[in-house]
């Protein structure tokens, strides 16, 4: 019996050291990526072209793999750099002594920050003294180490920041998606404080536990061919399911208090970039989108013409959407295939979607789209219901490249 296995989900991650660090809902949870790692064999190099809050690489390098990762969004590719360091006891002390350094120096400074984040509609996400004491923090922070854009060990403080910033906002995670408490909490400079110096203490010890091997993030997008010098005997991923859920929205306050994002329109564009993005100008966008290659998955037409024909609500963007991302996940197969060893072993864990009643197979595409590409073996296996719609499955769909 199928069931819903909240293990398998990214609640299992939340207390487990770097995993922890900060929530992302659509993350795969740490163990099924190590019993995916442990059924792999003769595997040395793992890539993984959707990296997300990099669980993959982290895995991987507990269990002496190399793994590279792929990411289109470059916060996820600093974040998950910076989760990926391992630190020296010199680095941890330096930070340690960061924290007392920049705690004391917002107590010692007068006049609170002015600057705050550009997010439309801020004050849902915090009250006004929250905002100023977080903004308060943050010029103190930028004032005593470098802007979050360069990996290095001083941005563990970075990363306590943001975890501040969300666990002090009215968001709240009771789904799938972003939702909010009915009001913004005042949450006073102190309490702030203390939790900035808990979180980042908390990280500095998790980053002296040593992985096994190097792992890194690329900034690159996964539907377009890989250039890299290796190849990779094995796939291990989650992408994005083909929902509607934008990675995007649940990112933002982090993007835009640590600088990669400055106006609301920019979290559009770079979802418009992504597989799956729906986030403003992305669903805008869809009206004039159209294929740019014949695509591999021949029951595709099918289902758009189903949602098309269903007189539903948007049921002609819903279309679209469809469309357009299975298309752009058939540029990804297509593309990872020419990075590949002959005989190397693929993982995708994926859902599958319902709209208006019609179901949308995603691995059953996928493997239409496996098959028609060079791979063998491929088959895909339910391994958990979803918390959402009935007839919602979380699937792995497995296979191999060539005949190796």
């Amino acid at each position: 019996m199928i069931t819903r296995r909240s293990d398998y989900t990214f609640k299992y991650n939340r207390h487990l050291e770097r995993h922890g660090w900060l929530r992302l809902t659509p993350a795969y949870s740490v163990k099924l990526v190590k019993e995916i790692v442990c059924q792999l064999s003769e595997v040395r190099h793992i890539v993984d072209p959707f990296s997300g809050t990099a669980t993959t690489g982290i895995v991987a390098g507990e269990y002496g793999y190399q793994c590279s990762l792929i990411d289109i969004n470059p916060f996820l590719v600093w974040f998950g750099n910076v989760k990926l360091q391992t630190l020296s006891c010199e680095q941890a002390e330096e930070l340690r002594n960061k924290i007392r350094e920049i705690t004391s120096h917002v107590w010692n400074t007068p006049e609170q920050a002015t600057w705050y984040p550009q997010m439309k509609n801020i004050e849902r996400w915090w009250s006004r003294e929250t905002l100023n004491n977080l903004a308060t923090l943050r010029a103190s922070l930028s004032a005593s180490i470098q802007e979050p854009m360069d990996a290095s060990h001083y941005s563990l403080l970075w990363i306590a920041f943001a975890r501040v910033a969300i666990e002090h906002s009215a968001a709240a995670f009771n789904h799938i998606s972003v939702s909010f408490h009915q009001a913004a909490k005042a949450y006073p400079l102190h309490q702030i404080l203390l939790s900035f110096t808990s979180f980042a203490e908390s990280f500095i010890d998790d980053a002296l536990m040593p992985l096994g091997s190097n792992s890194r993030v690329y900034l690159r997008d996964s539907s377009e061919p890989l250039s890299f010098e290796f190849s990779f005997d094995a796939v291990v991923t989650s992408p994005p399911y083909p929902n509607r859920i934008s990675y995007i929205r649940e990112l933002r306050p982090y993007m835009f208090w640590l600088g990669f994002l400055s106006e609301p329109k920019d979290a559009g564009e770079l979802d418009w970039q992504t597989i799956g993005g729906t986030w403003g100008v992305a669903t805008s966008r869809l009206n004039q989108w159209s294929p740019t290659h014949d695509c591999s998955m021949k029951f595709l037409d099918t289902i758009v013409r189903s949602i098309r024909e269903s007189k539903g609500a948007n049921c002609e963007l819903l279309a679209i959407y469809v469309h357009k991302y299975f298309h752009d996940i058939d540029k990804h197969i297509a593309s990872i295939k020419t990075a590949l060893k002959d005989g190397a072993e693929v993982r995708y864990i994926i859902g599958n979607s319902i709209f208006y009643g019609i179901n949308v197979p995603a691995p059953d595409l996928y493997e239409e789209a496996l098959r028609a590409n060079g791979f063998v073996d491929v088959a895909a296996k339910a391994i958990r219901k979803r918390n959402s719609k009935k007839g919602l499955f979380e699937y792995c769909v497995s296979a191999r490249f060539g005949g190796g």
